[in-house]
């Protein structure tokens, strides 16, 4: 199962937030880029990284700490947030970004991600509240519910779901593994849990199940719940 460090961009600094709410936003640095070259020191292979004002904007707004994540870093970096459109995918790819993610676009127009997907490395974001579908930067829940949407993905050629518990991000309340698994027998596809971790323990949980393929750890590094070295 791969551990990734999780860094959320805002304002072109590395934040965190609760529930996905904006105004909760932490601030963990300010050279966004130093912190990715801390996750690559523990070996970490792989950092997530979202643009919080993309994924409101619907258009890249962290270009330049990406670029400067990119040029001084050399993990594998999955990215999501405001990516609506094949010129914004090849924009990044060009970049050196490894795969984005789909996200808000992935509900609706799920046909013009499949066409993506079989053509760049092309990972779905699914975020719910309560089990249905969140999208806009979780500031809209569709009637959609999120295994249902998996579904949609099963035979995509997708390289794999990140699901979030909206309601669980960044509270340190704890993963939830049933979401995680539900998401991952519903598309047959590699899932990646992301949501609430707290501490190693649900790290354990995860890599339990032996049907989890990944985990997105924030704010339980930042505040010191977690040992990132032990997992990586």
């Amino acid at each position: 199962m791969t551990i990734f460090p999780a860094i959320d961009l805002k304002d072109g600094k590395a934040v965190r937030l609760t529930k996905g709410l904006m105004k909760s936003a932490k601030i963990y640095s300010d050279t966004p880029w130093e912190l990715v070259k801390t996750f690559e020191e523990m070996g970490t292979s792989w950092v997530h990284l979202v643009d919080l004002n993309g994924a409101f904007a619907g258009e890249p707004k962290n270009l330049e700490q990406i670029a400067l994540i990119r040029q001084n870093c050399n993990v594998k970096l999955q990215l999501g947030g405001g990516i609506r459109d094949e010129a914004t995918i090849q924009r990044y790819l060009e970049l050196g970004i490894d795969r984005l993610i789909l996200g808000s676009i992935a509900l609706r127009d799920p046909e013009f991600v499949k066409t993506m997907a079989a053509k760049y490395p092309i990972v779905v974001g699914i975020d719910a509240i309560d089990g249905y579908v969140a999208v806009e930067g979780w500031g809209e829940v569709s009637s959609m519910r999120a295994t249902d949407l998996a579904k949609l993905f099963a035979d995509a050629g997708v390289e794999a779901i990140i699901c979030t518990d909206v309601g669980r991000d960044g509270t340190l309340s704890g993963v939830n593994v049933d979401f995680t698994l539900d998401i991952a027998r519903a598309s047959g596809i590699p899932t990646i849990a992301s949501g609430g971790i707290k501490d190693g323990s649900d790290i354990d949980a995860l890599r339990e199940c032996g049907e989890i393929a990944g985990a997105i750890v924030g704010k339980a590094f930042y505040e010191g719940k977690i040992d990132l070295k032990k997992y990586l």
